[in-house]
């Protein structure tokens, strides 16, 4: 909102204040007279907070009646005159006005209004001005309002200034949340910042304050998100230093770490020391993070006893523990198992979902069995179930390896009535199955469709139109297509170009693949030299080399 529309705004109002303004002037200049019915205003402050707001608005100075503001004004009546003039902007300038000109300290109420409204329209920066301006006038912000700052600060990437608001409060001896800690440090982790978490652990935690189960929770994943399972485990082996105990959140986390490193055998016996305690037990997440490592592994076998091992631990399995199972025998060929496994998923009374379905599709197009899965794929569709991108690309990838490039494409065209965001590696086997073909044309349009629905060509979309022109003897366009790559910002790798340059000089069009070298080595920051070393350019003695 801007100034000129709060003053447009404003003077809509400006007839219902002319009264309040007059009585405004009148005790302003020292004079008394009576007021009639219509000048009658039944509380008190209402008339003045209208006229400082008007005139603040107007002129945004009070200088000309500095004098009676000083001895009318209150903390109380600022905050609602900060309030009634709605934009955050506006009303810092009226704060900072009365703060120099009038000396009022400003309640606590203000500064919290006044912050929240900042932050709230992505102005982080005079919010933390006004929360020094809080800071220098004696307020200390309530945890609640710490923790806003804290989480609004933190979501805009500022996070260094979230941690010195948090360290100045601290500074005063004023109690901060671990709630407030938490989520910083949950914020830290979640944004890759894994040093500055341990950094802020061991300032505060080991330091100032005993850490609960859920700040180490936090800690744990953020190391074995970034791969640090070890030290992961060292922080683990800690805990109880401070009083804390492990939870199966805490498990489970060590678990899927160890899981992602592949180590899952080390994953298994620390499942199996989790069902020999007596304080907590492993719950469906623990047994599929084992799971999942193994079939990602191939370990087949050793996902099935797991999974035995659940259903006698009496764990009920989920759709996502059958997802990890089907999608793992799917990618091993063992598409027996997958079926089974499929019919114990609906025998326990669990509803497949787009997950399993791809699962099972992609399953028999590994196998070779690619009319099982369209027929898996019709089964959705009576299900009234919406294939997602991924279900679109397998099929659609498994089709044109057969050469069924006309089916192929008839899933593209259903993509067009879709509510689907497409990627672009749905679109490029089609597209290079038709250059191929020879139909350069079919895919041009192809490419047009993709554009269509926002879906930008990737460089392996380009290079397959480069190559498939260049293969019609249509060099013009492939050159075109090549520049336009460049311009809108896709960089070519070493074989779009090799390939392009090489298409090039067959035609004898020794410049323009000179001048492909040159635009390409200034947008791989590669070299000139490098590239003619790859490729150099007098391949036939024929053929004169631009100078």
């Amino acid at each position: 909102m801007t100034l000129f529309f709060i003053k447009t705004r404003l003077s809509r109002v400006r007839a219902s204040s002319e009264i309040a303004i007059a009585h405004f002037h009148y005790h302003t200049n020292g004079g008394f007279r009576l007021l009639n019915d219509k000048e009658v205003i039944h509380n008190p402050n209402s008339w003045l907070v209208k006229v400082v707001c008007s005139l603040f608005v107007h002129s945004c100075s009070l200088s000309h009646c500095l004098g009676y503001l000083s001895d009318n004004l209150t903390p109380h009546i600022e905050f609602e005159v900060i309030k009634r003039l709605k934009h955050p902007k506006l009303g810092l300038k009226f704060l900072e006005f009365s703060r120099v000109n009038l000396k009022i300290n400003h309640s606590f109420w203000t500064y919290n209004m006044l912050m929240r409204s900042l932050c709230d329209m992505d102005s982080h920066g005079l919010a933390k001005i006004v929360f020094g301006y809080m800071r220098s006038d004696g307020h200390v912000p309530d945890n609640n309002m710490l923790g806003f700052l804290v989480s609004s600060f933190t979501q805009a990437g500022k996070l260094y200034v979230a941690k010195k608001m948090i360290y100045e409060v601290e500074c005063d001896e004023f109690g901060v949340s671990h709630l407030i800690y938490n989520n910083f440090l949950n914020a830290l982790v979640t944004q890759n910042q894994v040093n500055e978490a341990i950094s802020l652990f061991k300032e505060h935690y080991v330091l100032h304050s005993r850490p609960d189960t859920w700040a180490f929770n936090i800690l744990l994943r953020g190391l074995c998100r970034v791969g640090e399972v070890d030290k992961a485990f060292e922080f683990f082996n800690e805990m109880g230093n401070f009083g804390c105990s492990p939870d199966v959140v805490t498990y489970n986390t060590l678990i899927n770490g160890l899981c992602r490193v592949n180590e899952v055998d080390r994953a298994c016996g620390l499942l199996k020391e989790i069902r020999s305690r007596d304080d907590y037990s492993p719950n469906v997440v623990t047994f599929t993070s084992v799971m999942s490592g193994y079939c990602k592994l191939g370990k087949m076998r050793e996902a099935s006893v797991v999974f035995r091992e659940m259903i006698s631990f009496g764990t009920k399995p989920t759709v996502i523990t059958f997802n990890v199972l089907i999608d793992g025998f799917g990618k091993g060929g063992d598409m027996v198992s997958a079926e089974s496994m499929f019919e114990k998923m609906l025998l326990l009374g669990c509803i497949p979902d787009v997950v399993t379905f791809t699962s099972l599709i992609d399953g028999y197009c590994r196998s070779g069995q690619l009319n099982q899965g369209l027929k898996v794929w019709d089964e959705m569709i009576v299900r009234n179930m919406s294939p997602n991108v991924y279900t679109y690309a397998v099929l659609i990838n498994a089709l044109c390896k057969e050469s069924r490039l006309h089916e192929a494409r008839d899933l593209l065209r259903q993509l067009k009535c879709q509510d689907i965001v497409p990627k672009p590696f749905m679109y490029n086997p089609v597209i290079d199955g038709f250059c191929k073909a020879g139909n350069v044309d079919e895919a041009n349009v192809i490419v047009m469709e993709m554009e269509e629905k926002r879906c930008n060509p990737d460089k392996l979309t380009f290079t397959i139109l480069i190559i498939g022109h260049c293969m019609k003897g249509r060099i013009l366009e492939a050159i075109s297509i090549f520049n336009k790559m460049l311009a809108v910002g896709c960089a070519p790798d070493n074989i779009t170009v090799s390939s392009f340059i090489s298409c090039l000089l067959k035609a004898g069009m020794p410049d323009e693949a000179y001048r492909v070298m040159q635009m390409a080595s200034e947008d791989l920051n590669s070299g000139f030299s490098s590239l003619e070393k790859a490729i150099p350019l007098r391949t036939n003695a024929d053929i004169p080399l631009a100078a």
